[in-house]
């Protein structure tokens, strides 16, 4: 018995698993005049409502960017960043990044980890 188990578990193809949730950088928290480049908005995938957006608040996002000069053995660099509230009733929030997001990066993806856990 244990060795159908073992030939059924090695026959069986497994899909790799997403750690994190796909997200837009759509712009700069902002007024009438101003924008705040400290405070980025994120448009996340498949989230939809402010309620949805509950659950994602806390979390850390990753903005990864590729460079020309290699360090520590890699071209991609890496700006982190936590979601700290929601933005507006449509499912986007509002993020901080230890450094400002660059505006070049407008429209580009970000990933949303879904750790820490709140739960």
């Amino acid at each position: 018995h244990r060795r159908t188990v073992l030939k059924m578990a090695e026959g069986m193809k497994s899909q790799p698993v997403r750690l994190y949730v796909r997200a837009k950088f759509i712009g700069f928290k902002g007024s009438k005049v101003n924008q705040y480049h400290h405070t980025s908005i994120l448009r996340l995938e498949d989230v939809n409502s402010k309620e949805e957006t509950e659950f994602y608040l806390g979390k850390r996002a990753a903005f990864i960017y590729k460079a020309k000069t290699l360090k520590n053995g890699s071209n991609f660099r890496v700006i982190w960043g936590k979601v700290v509230r929601a933005h507006g009733t449509n499912g986007a929030v509002r993020a901080k990044f230890r450094s400002n997001l660059p505006a070049k990066a407008m429209g580009a993806n970000v990933r949303v980890m879904l750790y820490p856990s709140r739960v």
